[in-house]
């Protein structure tokens, strides 16, 4: 750890609901949330999965094709998407300098083309844009709303409150996605979900041994209430229990034991206190890119390139 960086400081899965496919008013809420946590001491805030401005919960119960109120709700959702970089990226830098809180925030990122992707932003607590990291593959009735993001995004950044990496909900069962942050060196991985039940969390616990790392989960809490008044599948939804995101927000030690949840059907902030000096202790006893590696029997390659559709070759 670097003599200039704090080993101890506190952290938080804020779990809590969107505005419901309204962006400027999701920021605003996000923006008073980060005071909040910073109030309470806290020096990294984890928010879900496509916080702003909404997890697409409606394609659980509808997918199909080419369906008018599937296609309103995704106007909706790209209208109130992220540009990155943009307005609304550079509000979330302001609150995290002002408060001097780093961020990671779940978010639907919109391109100029009119594919939305799953991602996360990375801000440090001095408001600079770290990275952004897009969800590599959008699970089963996802695929109706994101794009896949590349290796261009799998990234760990070096960050006032350590190494810091994250994935997004069923990405953390992809071995190889694990692997290529745990070989960047990560100490600290958020962990972002719409919800995280019990098997959801057996990735991060696994994780965070087998990484020998801290993980934040921050999982949302909504209800049917939350959604707008005129939402177009709001009778399809009628088949949803009045609790959608149920939460289970939690931070792991890297011993994989719970240091603070998980905490389920409540907006909350679940905070714990890290040390980062426990990751070379842990790492004694194993770790996987390092001295329990064996590079000479296998090796994992990484394509680095970001995948954009049109190259150009300039005369």
């Amino acid at each position: 750890m670097d003599s200039d960086r704090p080993s101890c400081f506190r952290v938080a899965a804020i779990q809590a609901a969107p505005v419901f496919l309204n962006r400027e008013a999701t920021i605003e809420k996000g923006c008073a949330l980060i005071a909040e946590a910073a109030a309470a001491g806290v020096k990294l805030a984890v928010f879900p999965e496509t916080w702003i401005a909404g997890y697409p919960v409606w394609t659980n119960v509808d997918s199909k094709w080419n369906y008018g109120p599937s296609k309103k709700l995704y106007g909706q959702l790209y209208r109130n998407a992220v540009d990155v970089p943009g307005p609304a990226v550079d509000r979330l830098c302001d609150a995290a300098r002002r408060h001097s809180v780093t961020v990671v925030m779940g978010i639907n990122e919109r391109s100029h083309t009119g594919t939305v992707y799953n991602s996360m932003l990375f801000i440090d607590s001095d408001g600079s844009l770290l990275g952004v990291h897009r969800k590599l593959v959008p699970t089963y009735h996802e695929r109706m709303v994101w794009g896949r993001g590349d290796g261009s995004t799998l990234s760990v950044f070096d960050s006032s409150v350590g190494r810091l990496g994250g994935l997004v909900c069923w990405e953390h069962w992809m071995p190889l996605a694990r692997y290529t942050l745990y070989a960047q060196g990560e100490q600290v991985h958020a962990a972002v979900w719409p919800s995280a039940p019990e098997t959801f969390l057996l990735s991060c616990r696994a994780m965070a041994f087998e990484g020998r790392l801290f993980v934040v989960a921050a999982a949302s809490y909504l209800t049917k209430a939350m959604l707008p008044a005129d939402f177009p599948l709001a009778k399809e939804m009628d088949v949803f229990p009045e609790q959608v995101c149920l939460g289970g927000s939690a931070v792991i030690g890297p011993d994989g034991r719970f240091m603070a949840g998980p905490v389920y059907e409540c907006e909350t902030m679940v905070c714990a206190d890290i040390d980062l000096d426990r990751i070379a202790e842990e790492k004694e006893l194993l770790e996987v890119a390092g001295h329990y590696a064996r590079p000479d029997v296998f090796s994992l390659t990484v394509n680095r390139r970001r995948m954009d559709p049109v190259t150009s070759i300039e005369t």
